[in-house]
């Protein structure tokens, strides 16, 4: 196996959850109020799975290999466009959470207004970026590998996702800790 295999993998789980993301959109727009729970269940998904799980594979280990390698200048630009992509799909995500709190704070139209368009844009945004990695970056730039190199990824690839789990859980309990030991209690 390659280790875009595993990449491309879970861009299927993304397009699932994009999936139920526009499912919620088109409830919205016939007038019905948003699942606010199921949005951050959404954002939950977008940054552990999609962008620390699976992006964190692409740059720290994919990408960090590819810089090793002598790319084609159109290889190089791509690499650069989808290392920007996620820059954007970070931002994009912070400010549907965001524009979520509103909703569950206030309930006013106008907090629903602003979270419908970020939620289309992530619905419209993520398909394009894999398209771009699928279908046009991740099999050519796998000829810069060989063999050895590819199946040492996909070893580092498994332990990137068995840290995963303990990183974020560890992370949440410190930021508890500290939390309590801010406010004396």
């Amino acid at each position: 196996m390659q280790p875009i295999g595993p990449l491309m993998h879970e861009h299927r789980l993304i397009e699932r959850l994009l999936s139920t993301l526009a499912h919620e959109v088109r409830r919205i727009e016939s007038g019905q109020k948003p699942d606010s729970p199921f949005i951050d269940q959404a954002v939950d998904f977008c940054r552990t799975y999609a962008d620390r799980c699976h992006h964190g594979k692409e740059e720290d280990i994919l990408f960090r290999e590819l810089a090793k390698k002598k790319l084609a200048p159109q290889e190089q630009a791509m690499l650069a466009e989808l290392v920007e992509d996620h820059v954007q799909g970070r931002i994009l995500v912070r400010a549907i959470e965001e524009a979520n709190r509103a909703v569950t704070r206030c309930e006013q139209p106008a907090s629903v207004e602003t979270l419908l368009p970020l939620l289309r844009r992530l619905i419209e945004f993520y398909p394009a970026h894999i398209a771009k990695e699928d279908k046009h970056f991740f099999f050519p730039v796998m000829q810069h590998f060989s063999r050895q190199e590819m199946d040492a990824m996909l070893l580092e690839f498994e332990e990137f996702d068995r840290r995963l789990i303990h990183e974020k859980y560890a992370g949440l309990v410190a930021e508890r800790e500290a939390a309590l030991k801010a406010g004396g209690s």
